[in-house]
């Protein structure tokens, strides 16, 4: 179990709009994609939804990665010019693909709370493909 996160960093993985998914193949080729994302406490959900993308659903390089490779990194940072207000979390951890079930059912619910674009979209609560990141480790960093 990880060590609870300070609160400025539990309140950014739970605010942030954007967070970047690290992973890498077998051979340890790295991808990094920005993903959405929701965060329960203890897990992060990011949905592979309909927006447009240059391979559809389970032939995703990352979803290929995670059957490979399932550690992975999640980064959610705070970006300022004044770098006294720079902060991040790294989220590391194993990462898997939901593709129903009650922790699937649940990662919508929170994605859909927290994005109301998925709404327009109307991901499907029953299957679908879901990335759930548990965490081994938070690394939290602020400038002050």
């Amino acid at each position: 179990m990880t060590d609870p996160l300070p609160a400025w960093a539990d309140e950014l993985l739970r605010t942030a709009r954007v967070a970047h998914l690290g992973t890498a193949d077998a051979a340890g080729r790295p991808l990094v994609v920005p993903v959405c994302y929701a965060f329960d406490g203890q897990q992060c959900y990011s949905a592979v939804d309909q927006k447009p993308k240059r391979t559809a659903g389970a032939r995703l390089r990352r979803l290929r990665n995670i059957a490979d490779n399932p550690h992975v990194s999640l980064v959610v940072d705070d970006y300022a010019e004044d770098w006294t207000r720079l902060r991040y979390v790294i989220v590391e951890g194993r990462a898997d693909v939901l593709t129903r079930g009650p922790d699937y059912a649940r990662g919508v619910d929170l994605l859909v709370a927290k994005y109301p674009q998925y709404r327009a979209l109307a991901l499907d609560r029953e299957a679908g493909l879901l990335v759930r990141v548990v965490a081994d480790r938070f690394i939290p960093w602020r400038y002050s």
